[in-house]
């Protein structure tokens, strides 16, 4: 027989267990935890520290040279080793935009390196196209910052600061620093060699010289290249004014002296 008292037990059992599957179900709807109740909730933080940007790097001071007293203008002075028919071409004056890369362009055509002496100026505003000189496998020779002919009768403070200002733009667009120097129109002086050594670098000067600057006609500047020799520095142009006939008489004279056996070389 069902008692009063059985069924109030059984009452109160039925009513636990309801109240037992409304906390199953409210935990499953994503209730808070009981241990949680009064406890804020944080939410999780991304601790992880920002990344510092990283620094330029200025580019390595050049150890200095023994002062010259005057400059190399033969292959073997620079690389002792160079085979007896090596010769090397230096392009001076640039960058500059419409002669530069059609210099560099004639160059990958026949398979030569050169050096380009740089003007700090050209290189301020022409960066890409240092950067496209030294990605392309050339050399690179400090030309001093505005070009002054009469370098060698100023005073070693205003020649210091051409060449200074020259190495700096020259590192800065290229990352490169240059272990050569020569001066505008092959003017020397003490302060010259002095500031060339104090920046690690070595006076080149040249052996064959057509003169192109001057635009004498393609055939003379053919002409004076072709005599070049086992050994010789080679002297063009890439700015400075119209250069078509340098790139002209080069298109020719690559070929022809490879052909006579000389190899360029890289200084």
């Amino acid at each position: 027989m069902m008692t009063r008292r059985r069924m109030l037990a059984l009452g109160a059992a039925s009513a636990a267990l309801l109240l037992a599957g409304d906390r199953v179900k409210g935990a499953s709807a994503g209730a808070p935890h009981p241990l949680a109740r009064g406890r804020a909730v944080i939410p999780t933080q991304n601790t992880s520290p920002s990344p510092t940007p990283t620094p330029t790097p200025a580019p390595p001071s050049p150890t200095p040279l023994p002062r010259r007293k005057e400059a190399v203008h033969r292959v073997h002075d620079v690389l002792p080793d160079a085979p007896p028919n090596a010769i090397s071409l230096t392009i001076d004056d640039g960058p500059q935009p419409e002669w530069t890369p059609k210099m560099l362009d004639l160059l990958a055509e026949h398979d030569v390196k050169a050096t380009f002496s740089l003007i700090g100026i050209q290189v301020k505003q022409y960066p890409k196209l240092a950067q496209r000189i030294v990605a392309e496998g050339h050399q690179l020779c400090n030309h001093t910052m505005n070009h002054p002919l009469g370098i060698a009768s100023m005073s070693s403070r205003q020649v210091d600061r051409e060449i200074t200002e020259a190495h700096d733009r020259i590192c800065d667009a290229t990352g490169v620093v240059p272990k050569f120097f020569r001066s505008p129109g092959g003017a020397w002086s003490r302060a010259v060699f002095g500031s060339a050594a104090r920046h690690g670098m070595l006076p080149i000067d040249w052996d064959i010289d057509p003169r192109d600057w001057s635009r004498p006609g393609t055939r003379h500047i053919k002409k004076s290249m072709l005599a070049a020799k086992g050994g010789d520095i080679l002297l063009c142009h890439d700015g400075g004014g119209d250069r078509s006939e340098t790139i002209k008489a080069l298109g020719q004279v690559l070929p022809k002296l490879k052909a006579r056996g000389l190899s360029f070389v890289l200084l």
